[in-house]
């Protein structure tokens, strides 16, 4: 009876601001009944259905809140115009009481808080639809926040998410074109997302992780975990004091140089992606604050580990190809790097694909490069690839949504901000590093623990390689060929496992 008032909720808002016209036509006696209903309850479809669709998720909850900002990112299936506007929602809820947060903090950690802190503010400074935040001060005097998940969260999430569930389903049953638009697939990668957020060990794992990439870099500062306070529900760490990086007018009256904030913005995303393919994947200004003091002035201060993407070395090496061939205008690179990658039906034309993204590229490159926007050629790139089937690769999805996160931050702090003559430079550098000397040397480096292990085996090998032969007569008379075949491989293999071995041993010696 529950899910029953539940849907009955979600009909009545849906009707309320007209979302039966996102719907497609259909015959039949109940979709006429439903824009009837419409009339009945006041819907109001005056204003944009993007609009409309963002203030009805408003209605229904937060759970439905975070659900379209994962839905903002699906550029590859969405309108232009509803993707922007979802991209507008705030995970932005009223608080739960304090005493529920203190009593949390009790239950997971064990203790009581007096034994943990030397005080404790009942008064969340900042609240979501997952947790909220509260300050405190250790019993050694450090300043710390403490993430709390919200009480019962997992429940409601779960009875949420069946909803979604069953709705993608049916979209995908009753409209062709819902099985194109992947919603069982779009609802389930909300569910992980959701996963990954509800654990917060995972998350000061994660925090860790950044804070040690970044370690020694005067760009980006990540707060220490006390991983002795860490539990699934409740997260301590270390305070960070910035002013949030929207203020703009408050870091000029601070003195930081905000266009130098803007190049740096660009570097550490740039940095996360190619150097260490773990990267921030929810970088809006609300997660993002400034140092405006001291040594620091002037350095980003991340904060929300709850998703974070990762990108394998083919991940990388894909993305950087793609992006100097957009910059060189080399469009057949960056068709034949998406045929290889078997993102592309093998049976695309090269030639087609490629005319096609040159029909994107051009008109856009023919501008000075200070109006070319990322965002916009990736939403053309988006629309270009349904033409040809492109399958959208999930961590891609989330590198998209916080490239575009970037770029609009950047451009915000500096209208003048030229993020691809920023970013050529890094990447022909990184590429110059994978792919030159330096590369080969690297890899040699990380590949000696396997040779070093292998080359004492390399005459046992040989010597087995030479001599074994127990096949019977009858069966060697048949096999012949193949174990001569066999036997040349392995010599084969044998030798150029010397050879690479000489070549570590003369590179270590030489560098």
């Amino acid at each position: 009876m529950g899910r029953l008032a539940r849907l009955a909720r979600i009909l009545a808002v849906a009707i309320r601001f007209g979302l039966y016209e996102l719907a497609p036509a259909r015959k039949g006696f109940l979709p006429r009944l439903v824009p009837f209903a419409g009339i009945v309850f006041g819907a109001d479809t005056s204003s944009p259905r993007a609009r409309r669709l963002r203030e009805a998720l408003e209605a229904l909850g937060p759970i439905f809140v975070k659900f379209g900002q994962v839905l903002s990112t699906r550029r590859d299936l969405l309108p232009i115009d509803i993707a922007d506007e979802l991209a507008k929602l705030q995970d932005r809820v009223p608080p739960f009481p304090g005493a529920q947060a203190l009593a949390e903090v009790e239950r997971s950690l064990g203790k009581p808080l007096a034994e943990l802190f030397s005080s404790f503010e009942a008064e969340p400074v900042a609240s979501a639809s997952i947790a909220q935040v509260h300050l405190a001060v250790l019993k050694d005097g450090r300043e710390v926040a403490v993430k709390v998940l919200r009480p019962r969260v997992e429940a409601e999430i779960a009875k949420d998410v069946a909803l979604l569930e069953t709705a993608a389903a049916l979209v995908e049953r009753l409209w062709a074109e819902g099985r194109r638009l992947k919603a069982r697939e779009v609802v389930g990668e909300f569910e992980r997302h959701l996963e990954e957020e509800l654990d917060l060990v995972r998350e000061a794992a994660n925090a860790s992780q950044l804070g040690r990439n970044f370690a020694k870099s005067p760009l980006l500062a990540v707060p220490q975990i006390h991983w002795e306070l860490c539990s699934q529900r409740v997260m301590v760490m270390e305070r960070m004091h910035g002013v949030p990086i929207s203020q703009i007018d408050s870091l000029k009256k601070a003195g930081v140089d905000i266009p130098a904030l803007a190049r740096a913005g660009v570097e550490i995303f740039f940095t996360q992606v190619f150097r260490d393919g773990f990267f921030h994947a929810d970088m809006h200004p609300g997660n993002i604050l400034v140092s405006t003091a001291g040594e620091t002035k002037g350095r980003y201060i991340a904060l929300d580990f709850g998703i974070m993407g990762t990108l394998t070395e083919t991940d990388k090496n894909y993305l950087a190809q793609n992006f100097l061939a957009f910059f060189n205008r080399d469009y057949r690179r960056v068709a034949q790097a998406h045929l290889d990658a078997g993102w592309v039906p093998a049976g695309t034309r090269v030639d087609a694909f490629e005319a096609a993204i040159r029909a994107v590229c051009e008109p856009i490159f023919a501008r000075p490069l200070k109006d070319i926007y990322f965002g916009k050629l990736l939403l053309r790139l988006f629309q270009t690839s349904r033409r040809f089937n492109v399958e959208v690769q999930p961590q891609l999805v989330l590198l998209q949504k916080t490239l575009l996160n970037i770029e609009g931050l950047g451009r915000e702090l500096d209208p003048e901000l030229d993020l691809w003559s920023t970013a050529k430079p890094f990447l022909e550098r990184w590429m110059s590093e994978q792919v030159g000397w330096r590369g080969v040397l690297r890899a040699l480096r990380e590949e000696a623990p396997f040779w070093a292990a292998t080359l004492p085996q390399l005459p046992r090998l040989a010597h087995r390689a030479l001599s074994e032969d127990r096949l019977a007569p009858l069966e060697a008379a048949v096999h012949r060929l193949a174990d001569e075949e066999a036997r040349r491989n392995d010599l084969l293999s044998a030798a150029l496992i010397v050879l690479v071995a000489a070549l570590l041993v003369v590179a270590l010696f030489l560098f």
